[in-house]
């Protein structure tokens, strides 16, 4: 790949640029595809039996919002069940957090040329894991937030959570370090993170329209734009040792 700068032979990095970024985005998500194909099923499965669980049925929800046609006035949280799903869905995602860490660490490996193992996709249980965990529900907390917004500000504000992540996993760096550096990086860098943190999540929601299922397929992009951001910004990161 031309367009890639060549580190100690081994590994590219993308350029600081977001067509660069997302590019090496693609070539990566190739090598890892499978891998973040069992995390998103790993994650369906979780979401169906918590509404199991909880007797919410989301899918009953939507149904009835279409024939209402009322989406901006219909209350879903007094739906039956709702508050309990939405406990412990937003637990259940937190939990989640490590294992799609796990796709970026894989992701380093496959850029690495280094042998890839399944025991890889859980290596943010073994590592950093509870900075992970407050990462994320900083994260989730702000991105929640500015959701409330009519959505439009989440997508202003991601830009400075894009390369927390790999930041704490490369780094090994508590989650305030990582949300301080990677705020640092993405002012300096606005535009660029910007315009990429938006493609990114425009190709992950991509899948939405191969009949919701294809969501399996491109939901895990993110995680590989962060990877790709994180090498174009910071530099390709060693490969982590970890013993088992």
């Amino acid at each position: 790949m031309s367009e890639f700068n060549e580190f100690d032979q081994q590994g590219s990095v993308p350029n600081k640029d977001t067509g660069s970024i997302i590019s090496h985005a693609f070539e990566m998500y190739k090598g890892v595809f499978g891998y973040a194909v069992v995390a998103m099923i790993v994650y369906l499965v979780g979401g169906f039996l918590i509404q199991t669980i909880t007797g919410f049925n989301s899918a009953a929800i939507m149904e009835e919002v279409q024939s209402s046609g009322d989406y901006a006035n219909f209350r879903y949280w007094e739906t039956p069940g709702f508050s309990m799903y939405m406990t412990f869905s937003s637990l259940f995602l937190l939990l989640l957090t490590p294992l799609y860490v796990g796709l970026i660490y894989m992701v380093n490996k496959y850029n690495t040329k280094s042998p890839i193992e399944f025991s890889d996709l859980f290596i943010g249980y073994r590592q950093n894991f509870v900075n992970i965990l407050i990462y994320s529900l900083i994260a989730g907390i702000v991105s929640s937030i500015t959701m409330t917004f009519c959505l439009l500000p989440f997508f202003f504000v991601y830009p400075f959570l894009l390369i927390g992540y790999p930041i704490l996993l490369f780094e090994n760096a508590s989650a305030m370090d990582a949300l301080n550096k990677s705020f640092t990086i993405a002012k300096e860098n606005y535009g660029v993170f910007l315009l990429t943190g938006f493609l990114g999540m425009l190709i992950s929601a991509a899948g939405v329209i191969l009949c919701f299922f294809g969501i399996i397929l491109t939901a895990p992009f993110i995680m590989i734009v962060m990877y790709s951001t994180y090498c174009a910004f910071v530099g390709k990161p060693r490969q982590i040792m970890f013993t088992k």
